[in-house]
C-alpha cells in the first residue's frame, strides 16, 4: 500500500497539486463495484470512505461502521477521521486538491472542499495511472418479464414524462443504474453482489429515450425488443449526444450526476438539481414485488433457520468463521433460485462482532469457541428478490449482563416491528423507537437502524431509511431493514435484522416481517421483556415455524418448535 502512496506522490509535481482526493465510488456512483480504487490506495474494504493523499500525509474519512475496521486496514498509513469532519474540513486550507470529474459530484465538491481548498479536475484519473484495473465483463444485460416485476417499462416511462411536465421540464438524466434498471425492468451483472446494469438513461417529456450504454451490453435488449438501436448510446458518444437533444430544462440527480455530466449539460441547458423521482418511484414496492419478496424469503429462511440449528446443534469441531460463512452459502445453494450473496457475509465471533461490517478471511480469521457471541450478518439474490438478515448466536450460558443487553437490543427491535406508521411515518420518528432502551442505560450504536432495501436489486436503496435524520415518510410497499445492535470493542458485538414490509391493515399502517428465523432465545432475559413483547416473539416465532417446518428434517422441525 505505502508503494501505492509513494508512486501516487511522484505525480503531484506534474499535475501541479498537493494532494489527490480518492473516492469509494466508481463512475456510476454504486456501493459495490468491481473497480475499488480506495482499497488500492489505502487497503480499506468498507463500503463507504474517501483518502485525501497530501505530499507528507493521509487521511482516510469513513463513518461510525467503520471505525475498528479502518484503524486495523489503514491505521498503518492513514491518520483515520470520521466521516462528518469532512465538510469544509480546514485540515486542507489553501491546499490545491486534484479529483476525477467522472467520481465527484458538484454537491460533494460544494460540502466537503471549497470553503478552504483549491480544486484541480484531472480527466485521467490517477490511481488508474499507477495501477491499471482490467475489469472484463461481456454478460450483456437481460430483461425481466412484466409478471415478475408487475409494472411494465412503458408505465414506468409515462410516469416519469408526466413528472417532467409537472415540472416544467425537457429532460431527466438518470444515472444511477439501480435507477435504468428499474425504469426499462432490466438486470445485469456489473455489481459484485447485485444484478446491476451498468448504464444511463435520458427520457424527455414526449417519452422518447436514450438508453445509454455499450453495444455488447444492450444486444440482447435490442434483440428483446426493449429498446431500439436507434435509441442506444454509447458511452463514449454522450457528450456529443447531449448537446443535441432539444429544450432548455434538464434535471439532474443531484446523488449520482459527476461534475464531468453536469458541465457538458450545462453549457446548454438550464439545469435542475435534485433527486431523480425514480428512488421514490423504485423504493414504493408494487404487490408483485412484495409476493416475490415473500417467497424469496421463505427460501432464504430455510437456508439459514438449517444453518442455526447445524452451528448450535450438530456441529461439533472447531470451526471457523470462514467455515461457517461457507456452511451458510452452502444452505443457501440448495435452492435453485438462489443466485449469489447480496452481500459480502459477515461472521464475526467474540471480539470480531463488534467490527460492524467485519470481513473474515481465511488467513487471519477467528477460531469460534464456545463462549463466544457469534454475530451472523448475511443475505442472498434470489430468482427474484433480495435478501438482508442478521442473527446473534451464543454456544453456552451467556453471562447475565450480556444477556441484558441482547434483550435491549430485542426490545428496540420489537418496538419498530410494531410501530404504528399513522404516527412514527419517518425514518427519524422510528429510530428514537428502537435506541430507547439501550439509551436508558447510557449505550447506543454508531450506524442507522434500517435501510431500504431493492427488489432483486442492491441490498441497500433510498430514500427511505430508519436513522436519525432521515425523514422520509415510510409508505406503503417500502421495503426497510429492522437492525439496532451495541458493540463492545474487543469483546462482543450484538444485531437481530430482520426486513420487514409496509401494509395496510384495515385501518392501521404496519410494518410485515418478511424475514423468517429464528431470534436467538439463549440470550434473552425474559425477566426484562412485557408480555406484548413476549406475545410478539411466540407469534412471530409460530409464523416461523408454520410457514418454515415442512422443510425441514424431523430433528430440525423438533428444535424449532421450542421457539414457540
Amino acid at each position: 500500500m505505502n508503494k501505492e502512496v509513494n508512486e501516487l506522490r511522484k505525480k503531484f509535481k506534474e499535475y501541479n497539486i498537493d494532494g489527490y482526493v480518492v473516492p469509494k465510488n466508481d463512475d456510476y456512483f454504486t456501493e459495490y463495484s468491481k473497480i475499488n480504487r480506495l482499497k488500492i490506495i489505502s487497503n480499506f474494504t468498507g463500503s463507504a470512505g474517501l483518502a485525501i493523499i497530501l505530499k507528507n500525509k493521509n487521511y482516510l474519512f469513513t463513518d461510525g461502521r467503520y471505525t475498528i475496521q479502518s484503524e486495523m486496514e489503514s491505521g498503518k498509513y492513514f491518520k483515520i477521521v470520521s466521516y462528518e469532519k469532512i465538510i469544509n474540513c480546514n485540515l486542507f486550507k489553501n491546499l490545491r486538491l486534484g479529483l476525477d470529474p467522472k467520481l465527484f459530484t458538484h454537491q460533494q465538491i460544494k460540502k466537503f472542499f471549497l470553503k478552504h481548498n483549491q480544486i484541480k479536475f484531472i480527466s485521467n484519473n490517477l490511481i488508474d495511472e499507477i495501477k491499471t484495473q482490467k475489469v472484463i465483463n461481456n454478460v450483456p444485460f437481460f430483461s425481466l418479464k412484466d409478471e415478475i416485476v408487475g409494472e411494465n417499462s412503458k408505465s414506468k416511462i409515462n410516469k416519469i414524462a408526466n413528472y417532467l411536465k409537472k415540472n416544467k421540464a425537457d429532460n431527466l438524466f438518470v444515472t444511477a443504474p439501480e435507477n435504468v434498471a428499474w425504469i426499462l425492468n432490466i438486470r445485469g451483472s456489473d455489481g459484485p453482489n447485485s444484478p446491476i446494469p451498468n448504464s444511463r438513461l435520458i427520457i424527455n417529456k414526449s417519452k422518447k429515450i436514450f438508453f445509454i450504454a455499450e453495444f455488447y451490453k444492450a444486444k440482447k435488449l435490442i434483440k428483446d425488443k426493449i429498446i431500439n438501436k436507434y435509441q442506444l448510446v454509447a458511452t463514449s458518444d454522450l457528450p456529443k449526444k447531449i448537446l443535441t437533444l432539444s429544450g432548455k430544462h434538464f434535471i439532474i440527480d443531484n446523488k449520482s450526476c459527476s461534475v464531468f455530466y453536469e458541465n457538458i449539460i450545462k453549457s446548454k441547458f438550464n439545469i435542475t438539481k435534485r433527486e431523480d423521482p425514480t428512488y421514490l418511484l423504485k423504493a414504493i414496492k408494487n404487490n408483485v414485488e412484495i409476493d416475490n419478496m415473500i417467497s424469496s424469503h421463505i427460501i432464504d429462511g430455510v437456508a439459514l433457520t438449517k444453518f442455526i440449528y447445524w452451528i448450535k446443534k450438530v456441529n461439533q469441531k472447531k470451526i471457523t468463521e470462514v467455515d461457517a460463512q461457507i456452511k451458510l452459502e452452502k444452505f443457501r445453494k440448495k435452492s435453485n433460485k438462489y443466485l449469489y450473496s447480496s452481500f459480502e457475509t459477515i461472521a464475526g465471533a467474540g471480539k470480531n462482532g463488534a467490527i460492524v461490517h467485519y470481513r473474515a478471511n481465511k488467513d487471519s480469521c477467528r477460531t469460534i469457541k464456545k463462549n463466544d457471541i457469534f454475530l451472523c450478518d448475511s443475505g442472498g439474490q434470489y430468482k427474484y428478490g433480495t435478501t438482508d438478515v442478521t442473527r446473534t448466536i451464543c454456544f453456552t450460558k451467556p453471562k447475565l449482563r450480556i444477556k441484558n443487553i441482547y434483550t435491549k437490543v430485542l426490545k428496540g427491535h420489537i418496538a419498530v416491528a410494531n410501530t404504528d406508521l399513522r404516527l412514527d411515518n419517518t425514518g427519524n420518528k422510528i429510530d428514537k423507537r428502537a435506541r430507547k432502551y439501550l439509551n436508558e442505560s447510557k449505550l447506543d450504536y454508531a450506524h442507522g437502524t434500517g435501510h431500504g432495501v431493492g427488489f432483486f436489486l442492491n441490498v441497500h436503496e433510498g430514500p427511505q431509511s430508519i436513522s436519525k435524520l432521515n425523514k422520509v415518510k415510510i409508505q406503503e410497499g417500502m421495503i426497510l431493514s429492522n437492525e439496532p445492535g451495541y458493540y463492545k470493542k474487543g469483546s462482543y458485538g450484538i444485531r437481530i435484522e430482520n426486513l420487514v414490509f409496509v401494509k395496510k391493515d384495515k385501518k392501521k399502517i404496519c410494518f410485515e416481517n418478511l424475514t423468517l428465523a429464528p431470534i436467538e432465545k439463549d440470550l434473552i432475559n425474559f425477566n426484562l421483556l412485557t408480555k406484548s413483547e413476549k406475545d410478539y416473539l411466540f407469534k412471530y416465532h409460530l409464523d416461523v415455524y408454520s410457514k418454515l417446518s415442512k422443510y425441514l428434517s424431523p430433528n430440525e422441525r423438533k428444535w424449532l418448535a421450542t421457539y414457540i
